[in-house]
């Protein structure tokens, strides 16, 4: 079974980092952002890029807008980095609650080469974001109009930039909260050949404080809010509603036919074994107790086997400490990067569970060689992500784009696997190889293994593994769209509460499905249920990763080789550690459900 010791302790910690972070928030949330009446409040500019693809962004003044001399860089934060964030400081001069009614930014010059790059920007509809006191706001670069095609000798859709940006600002008291930006279509600017002024640009912005009764604390609600319409918060709860009902009905369901089949089994395996008692023979044994001497037999490539089931636990683990986290709100959710570095920092610290449940369980199924064991469940997940991660990060370097990481992150994420991922999942394992003891088995293992009859083509693996993957998946399909949504898109996803239960519905119907379906293959006389369980246990993450590509061909405006790269290659990796930690969910399921069987009855 998995190591309660060890969620018993990621809870307690989850609730300590919780009663720290809401300390801590509370404090800063008391000190940041108070103005005085004609202090600085700076505006920062974050990044560019076509509004259908989120991954593909690039600096914000690698399109020619009006820079200061100088570019000063902010400081980012490990999350931020990842989600592509390059923050820095424009020459807009904005101060608390002074009006602005059309101040001049600059008048530029364009070169034929930058009114190409504004002209690709329309195309492509990029959108830039900007942050003041560190609220977001977005706007698109500009806009093209098809209907006057054929007004246009060049043979060209015009195609215009929005150099006026006005801004309405809400302050309470001496703090900031709210901020909008708006681009005027009555002052727009015709970049198009048609125009012989379109070189010539005059950029501008005007500021308007408006006074709202809107708490500090609260004013990221609106982004919040804007992430989910309340009709479709409705449905999105009444969704999930209903896959708890289905798989309740699904799970109890399952649970009434299982028992009443096993206790049939024991009612007619108990009577042969009185008419064997009895009579000094009796019927042949049929059915899974035929292979009593067999089911315990250790499976081939045992080393891999459980490196892949210790790395999934500690995916388990870091799964649900995060979830839990959230909901605590020991981390800002909604703050830039936060899920992703919660996510990091719960990976490395819970690395010791992989190490401790890999050796452990390798040592019970008679494995010598612990070290070259704890080396493969130690990148069984990184190394796939390594590798994809260096492909990601070429293509964006020759793209120029934010996306890819700086040198000096690279190698803060190396050292924190080096000093701190590897050597908890080494002493993990350690404890882990002392403190385990021999394999429980209620039967003994015969030498010679029994020959496993030809199953039906619905009983045989690549049927099972379909069956198992489908329905799991089928519990999470509504949350799954909400959550590429809030990935793959603009949304901010915060509905912790729901996917938590989504989440407890998915380890309930895999361990429930996984278990029914070695129940039918060992019904079969077939004892080779280990890496099978495994493998049918972690068929979703297949399923979700077939997802995906439906998810990308119609539910999305996604396009080009860079967004589509970063898309499937790191869908491909979500795919893979969902596998791993449901497969190891559904091995632990069947292990439990197979020894208590083989318990139950007398075997020789």
């Amino acid at each position: 079974m998995f190591p309660t010791t060890c969620l018993r302790s990621c809870f307690a910690l989850a609730v300590l980092l919780a009663l720290a972070g809401g300390a801590r928030g509370a404090e800063e949330e008391a000190k940041e952002g108070e103005y005085k009446p004609g202090d600085a409040v700076p505006l920062i500019a974050n990044k560019v890029g076509p509004f259908a693809n989120p991954t593909e962004t690039y600096m914000y003044y690698s399109l020619p807008f009006c820079a200061p001399d100088q570019l000063e860089h902010q400081k980012h934060e490990l999350g931020e980095i990842l989600a592509g964030d390059r923050k820095v400081k424009t020459p807009y001069k904005i101060n608390f609650r002074e009006d602005v009614e059309d101040r001049e930014l600059c008048v530029k010059t364009l070169t034929n080469q930058e009114l190409k790059d504004f002209e690709h920007a329309v195309m492509d509809e990029y959108f830039f974001e900007m942050f003041l006191d560190t609220l977001p706001l977005w706007g698109y670069v500009g806009d093209d109009e098809e209907e006057d095609l054929i007004f246009n000798r060049y043979g060209e859709s015009r195609k215009f930039i929005y150099p006026h940006l006005a801004f309405q600002v809400g302050y309470n008291g001496q703090h900031v909260v709210s901020v909008n930006v708006t681009t005027d279509h009555a002052r727009r600017h015709d970049i198009s050949l048609s125009n012989p002024n379109a070189a010539t640009v005059r950029f501008s912005y005007s500021v308007k404080w408006v006074s709202m009764e809107v708490n500090h604390a609260d004013r990221m609600g609106r982004y919040v809010e804007t992430g989910f319409l309340p009709a479709s918060f409705e449905i999105h709860w009444l969704s999930i509603i209903n896959s708890f009902a289905l798989v309740v009905l699904l799970t109890v369901f399952l649970a009434i036919i299982l028992m009443r089949v096993l206790k049939n089994d024991f009612s007619r395996y108990m009577s042969l074994d009185t008419e064997d008692a009895e009579l000094g023979g009796g019927e042949e044994e049929t059915g899974w107790k035929l292979i009593h001497g067999d089911v315990f037999r250790f499976p081939a490539r045992f080393t891999l086997f459980c490196a892949f089931v210790g790395t999934g636990v500690h995916l388990f683990v870091c799964t649900f400490c995060l979830l839990v986290l959230a909901l605590l709100s020991a981390f800002n959710v909604s703050k830039r990067g936060g899920v992703t570095t919660a996510t990091i920092i719960i990976y490395a610290l819970t690395s010791g569970i992989g190490g401790f449940v890999s050796a452990r369980l390798y040592r019970q199924l008679g494995g010598l060689n612990w070290v070259w064991n704890v080396i493969i469940a130690v990148l069984a997940f990184p190394a796939p992500l390594m590798l994809v991660f260096s492909f990601l990060n070429t293509v964006a370097i020759i793209n120029t784009s934010t996306a890819a990481l700086p040198f000096g992150t690279i190698l803060v994420m190396l050292a924190l696997f080096l000093l701190v991922t590897f050597p908890l999942s080494v002493i993990g394992a350690i404890a882990g190889r002392n403190t385990a003891g021999d394999f429980d088995q209620p039967c003994r293992t015969m030498k010679v293994p029994r020959e496993i009859p030809v199953a039906p083509w619905y009983r045989q693996r690549w049927a099972q593994v379909t069956m198992a993957g489908f329905l799991p998946f089928s519990a999470i399909y509504i949350e799954l769209h909400y959550i590429f949504a809030s990935v793959w898109g603009h949304k901010i996803y915060t509905l912790f509460g729901i996917l938590f239960i989504a989440y407890v519905l998915l380890i309930i119907v895999t361990s429930f499905i996984t278990i029914a379906l070695t129940y039918f293959q060992l019904a079969m006389e077939d004892h080779r249920w280990w890496w099978r369980s495994f493998v049918s246990g972690g068929a979703s993450g297949l399923f979700i990763y077939a997802y995906s590509f439906f998810y990308y061909f119609n539910r999305s405006t996604m396009f080009g080789f860079m967004q589509t790269s970063f898309y499937f290659g790191y869908m491909a990796v979500v795919s893979y550690a969902f596998f791993l930690m449901l497969g190891s969910v559904g091995f632990y399921s069947s292990l439990a459900f197979v020894r208590t069987i083989y318990r139950t009855i007398k075997s020789d």
